[in-house]
């Protein structure tokens, strides 16, 4: 039985790309007692829409080596059917894009990549699998961890009242989300980041921040005061 399932969104792993951290995902996984799982709805999503545009075809190329040679995973290693997680990312697409409303008209949140994350968690979670959603993205994150500061944040933005179903995202709770912060923090405390100066964890963190993961100035500084 795997022990452990890390569930990767494309947002996670367009900030290693970004970045040149890919190397630290091999490592980690080298000393991961389980799985590192992408749907395939984030491999279109990060290699084979990408390998079409020039622009991103290195990226894809990498990220796709990660695939072959295991460090990445799709859920048929794990018994999961395409089909069924296909299936289920629809209907949960269709529950969160109608969850949070505005003047009575549904507030698009989520894609199929994320969706499908999601997804594969809930099915691992019926097999008592320990899973982990590791997802830059703060409306996913928000979706699952804390709907009612979703609900602050989207009247913000929309600067009008926000209501939402909160009975209907029951299967998006639950989950433990952890964000590429906090993989190149433990890349950092597993010693696999080589270059010895002291501004170095900082100069990581802050370059996933830049380059997409949703994280405040505050939660970096904390995560440096853990070193």
């Amino acid at each position: 039985m795997t022990e452990r399932v890390l569930i990767f969104d494309a947002s996670t792993l367009i900030s290693f790309a970004m970045n040149g951290l890919l190397n630290y995902l091999e490592e980690l996984k080298k000393l991961f007692p389980g799985k590192f799982i992408i749907p395939q709805e984030v491999k279109y999503e990060i290699i084979e829409r990408p390998l079409t545009i020039k622009r991103f075809e290195l990226e894809a190329l990498q990220i796709n080596q990660l695939l072959l040679n295991k460090t990445l995973e799709l859920p048929s290693s794990l018994g999961l059917s395409d089909k069924k997680i296909s299936e289920e990312t629809n209907r949960l697409i269709e529950i969160a894009n109608s969850a949070f409303t505005e003047n009575g008209k549904p507030i698009h949140l989520i894609d199929s990549g994320e969706t499908a994350c999601i997804a594969v968690g809930n099915m691992l979670n019926e097999k008592n699998i320990p899973t982990l959603l590791v997802i830059d993205e703060r409306t996913t994150r928000l979706l699952c961890e804390k709907p009612e500061n979703l609900k602050k944040l989207l009247s913000k933005k929309h600067h009008v009242p926000i209501k939402y179903n909160k009975n209907s995202l029951v299967n998006f709770t639950g989950f433990r989300i952890i964000r590429s912060a906090e993989l190149g923090f433990l890349a950092y405390k597993k010693g696999l980041v080589k270059i010895q100066d002291k501004k170095v964890l900082d100069a990581l963190l802050y370059a996933l921040k830049f380059k997409g993961c949703s994280i405040s100035t505050e939660e970096i500084e904390e995560l440096k005061r853990l070193k």
